[in-house]
């Protein structure tokens, strides 16, 4: 193959050419290879390089949209990188439930049609109109979207354990009650969980208000290849079998191996780790899941890679909540945060740690957090987009209900 080393140190003047370059070089035997655009603006190319890389690599890894976004500046949101590609995937979804319950064909399935409980169906008719439609399965926004109730959880839950308590509750009471009357007054809640700000600094002519930090690209690309912010393997996909492993509780007492748990109750796996915020505000909803389903389905959690270490991608959440901690280097270490995060948590379930070299966490595509669900052929049935935007416990419950309520007329 002719050498592109020049064409290679010309293209590194700009991201999208060193991508589309990429991406040519892995395509040598189509006809017509792309070529790098002639521009040497970034400005210029960041809208398209990702839309020439898809076209010139269709099968290309999805470590190449995320490394591709932090060069050209993204700071990561749920719309950049492999956020982009990495939705979650069911084998349960509208067009199987309709197979397997819509027994009159008409696109609805109503109360009488469903052969589980009234908790059941109760549960998957997510807008409570007594009937399940599409729009029951529309899990399209992001974990992390914003809403007046999230911002409410965030500043109540000061722990930062994923669930509110009556003395949290009671010391938000208290905190909020002014002229402590022993009531709330409008004025007092929006004061409450909107602060007056204060007053931002006089800018001199020519200055320009500084933007908040944020990760620099070194911490980022680092990231992404020490895995930190996510595995740089995909994960299997719906259908595929679930690969075996044998790991040790956090607390080196005893040992959980996958397929020793495959069986007539299908496995849920949980990957999070200490100092994924994100991850610990939805350890009350896993919680609650455990409780409501253990005696239907196994739970276990896999304890894997730190996301956000003081030696990476640091946190100042992280700080405020107490969870400030450099990134393991021995399994040792690893198992005394997991067990730091297991006494933080509670989540009632077995807890195992991922092998130093993450080898558990790298196959699943479990960093920072995802969440799997196996049948009893031992192969995937449901699998959670890419932690923090995609990891929905809602939407794995989902699946888990019509799992356990129903089987499609043919197997996958």
């Amino acid at each position: 193959m002719k050498s592109k080393k020049p064409a290679l140190a010309a293209a590194c003047l700009t991201t999208a050419s060193w991508l589309i370059l990429a991406a040519a070089s892995h395509a040598d035997d189509r006809p017509n290879p792309p070529k790098p655009p002639a521009s040497a603006n970034p400005a210029d190319d960041k809208e398209n390089v990702l839309d020439t890389l898809a076209e010139a690599w269709p099968d290309r890894p999805e470590w190449l949209d995320m490394f591709a976004d932090i060069l050209n500046g993204s700071q990561l949101g749920p719309n950049d990188g492999w956020f982009r590609r990495a939705v979650s995937s069911t084998r349960f979804d509208w067009k199987w439930t309709c197979d397997t319950f819509d027994t009159d064909a008409d696109g609805v399935v109503l109360r009488k049609e469903f052969t589980g409980s009234d908790a059941d169906f109760a549960r998957l008719d997510r807008n409570a109109d007594k009937t399940l439609t599409s729009a029951d399965f529309d899990f399209s926004d992001h974990a992390l979207t914003p809403t007046p109730g999230m911002a409410f959880f965030r500043m109540l839950d000061r722990d930062s354990d994923g669930k509110l308590t009556q003395e949290e509750l009671a010391a938000f009471f208290e905190r909020s009650d002014s002229g402590k009357l022993g009531f709330l007054s409008l004025s007092d809640v929006k004061n409450s969980l909107d602060p007056k700000k204060p007053a931002p600094a006089i800018l001199k002519a020519g200055d320009k208000p500084k933007a908040p930090a944020g990760p620099t690209k070194d911490t980022l690309i680092r990231g992404l290849f020490t895995q930190e912010i996510g595995s740089l393997q995909p994960g299997p996909a719906v259908g595929e079998k679930a690969r075996d492993f044998t790991l040790k509780t956090a607390d080196g007492k005893g040992e959980v191996t996958l397929s020793k748990l495959i069986g007539p109750k299908p496995v849920v796996l949980v990957f999070g780790n200490f100092t994924c915020g994100p991850f610990r505000m939805q350890a009350g909803n896993v919680e609650k899941l455990y409780r409501k389903y253990s005696d239907r389905a196994h739970f276990i959690m896999i304890y894997v890679r730190e996301a956000h270490p003081t030696d990476g991608w640091k946190m100042e959440s992280n700080e405020m909540a107490g969870v400030s901690l450099p990134q393991p280097a021995t399994y040792d270490e690893r198992a005394k945060v997991a067990q730091l995060c297991g006494d933080k948590l509670a989540l009632g379930f077995p807890m195992v740690v991922d092998t130093i070299d993450d080898a558990v966490g790298s196959y699943y595509s479990g960093m920072p957090s995802r969440l799997y669900l196996i049948d009893s052929e031992g192969k995937v049935a449901f699998k959670n987009g890419r932690g923090p935007f995609g990891f929905k416990p809602d939407e794995l419950e989902h699946s888990l209900l019509l799992m356990l309520n129903g089987k499609p007329k043919s197997a996958e």
